[in-house]
């Protein structure tokens, strides 16, 4: 494997006269230079792999249960791209859910394609609505799909950046029914296929092209991901599409990272995981002020990923920026996300019982602090922004239209995308 391949190499006393520059010497003994390769002789490569490489890619597509796996070095965002413009012709039509990552939005623009919007509706819990989108409806997919036969690509994120999964089988099949193709956006989803507990992989349920980040939600190194398809007629034009946007300098290191990922993976069982999940989720029935998003309790939401603890404020005292300020300053806990209404915390199998404990006793005690809020009134976005032109069009002179896209990172959902009118 290439892993082993590099530290055999490493100790042949073969000199290298090629890059990097650093001649994989120590020159900050933390960091891993000597893992640090080129497309030298016998270390295969990313964009036309037939060996160490390969056998890496293989071995995903085997865990995954894909017909072709690719490796991904430049994020996710790259595989987005790649999928896009595999899927798609210059000029076609596509039906894009408006909570997708910003990356879909700049292929479109690359790709000269013309967007129709799905907006979901958004998460509900008895009389609240949270500023967060549910799940995509089929039914939505399905009116838009009969009222608009130029559409070629439908494109959604499932699930979300907070844990909202939608229902790829049914959608799926409303695509295919119209010969429509479905990409998935499944970057925060790269467990789901360890466990039951989670929700089935998009793959599974029918879609026709997949990419999953495993940096997000496994052990593996920042930057990595997989593209992952059922459909090998499709793969040529991956490939082709992942030279385009994908460095054509490859990091071994992160390649590395990617191996001993799966190999870590696919070799643990997931049950004190998902086992430390379910302790977390019935320790925080007792919060009176707070409160953990639950999937049985919310509305307009298919399913829910419950490696994503998503602590609402609505009725508490405080909001999400200040509760992730506290658990910060007082507890020693960054979380990963804070909007006005909730925090996001992310789990994974290298979570310990000693975090999980000191994040359930932190909420306790702040929760125990606040005072309960009964109104809650959040900022909700209902109905999109009027698109005057196409996000590819910027030969245009007009000061009431957006000429780039207006997001907040994360979670990378534009506000205002290329071409709309800003007021």
């Amino acid at each position: 494997m290439l892993f082993d391949k590099i530290k055999k190499y490493n100790n042949s006393g073969v000199y290298p006269f090629h890059m990097p520059g650093h001649k994989r010497q120590a020159i900050v003994p933390e960091l891993p230079y000597e893992f640090d390769m080129t497309e030298i002789e016998g270390f295969d490569n990313l964009h036309d792999p037939k060996d160490c490489i390969k056998d890496i890619e293989d071995r995903a597509a085997e865990i995954y249960k894909a017909k072709r796996a690719f490796m991904l070095v430049n994020g996710a965002t790259c595989g987005i791209m790649s999928a896009i413009g595999a899927l798609t012709k210059r000029g076609d039509r596509v039906l894009i859910a408006r909570n997708c990552h910003i990356s879909v939005y700049r292929a479109l623009r690359l790709f000269g394609l013309k967007p129709e919007y799905i907006l979901p509706q958004y998460v509900k819990d008895g009389e609240d609505a949270y500023p967060i989108f549910g799940s995509v409806d089929p039914d939505d997919v399905y009116q838009k799909l009969i009222n608009d036969h130029d559409i070629k690509l439908v494109v959604l994120t499932s699930p979300t950046y907070e844990g909202v999964v939608s229902d790829i089988k049914k959608i799926s099949q409303i695509c295919h029914e119209f010969g429509v193709k479905l990409f998935v956006d499944e970057a925060h989803g790269a467990h789901f296929q360890f466990s039951d507990y989670f929700p089935e992989s998009a793959l599974k349920q029918g879609a026709d092209v997949v990419v999953t980040s495993l940096h997000k939600t496994l052990p593996a190194l920042t930057q990595t991901a997989l593209l992952l398809t059922d459909d090998l007629s499709l793969q040529k034009k991956l490939q082709y599409q992942l030279s385009v946007f994908q460095t054509s300098s490859p990091s071994y290191i992160l390649m590395c990272s990617v191996e001993k990922c799966l190999e870590y993976v696919s070799s643990r069982s997931f049950y004190d995981y998902v086992n430390r999940l379910k302790d977390f989720e019935k320790r925080s029935s007792g919060l009176k002020n707070l409160k953990l998003l639950l999937r049985d309790d919310t509305e307009n939401v298919f399913d829910l990923d419950r490696g994503k603890l998503v602590i609402s404020t609505a009725h508490a005292d405080i909001g999400g920026k200040q509760l992730a300020e506290s658990l910060r300053q007082n507890y020693g806990i960054e979380t990963e996300m804070a909007s006005d209404d909730y925090v996001i915390a992310m789990t994974s199998l290298c979570d310990s019982d000693e975090g999980f404990n000191r994040l359930i006793d932190a909420l306790f005690c702040i929760d125990e602090a606040c005072e309960r809020v009964e109104e809650y009134r959040p900022k909700l976005i209902t109905k999109l922004p009027q698109k005057v032109y196409e996000p590819y069009e910027t030969d245009f002179d007009d000061e009431v239209v957006a000429r780039e896209d207006f997001f907040i990172y994360p979670p990378g959902i534009p506000l205002i995308v290329s071409g709309e009118r800003i007021k």
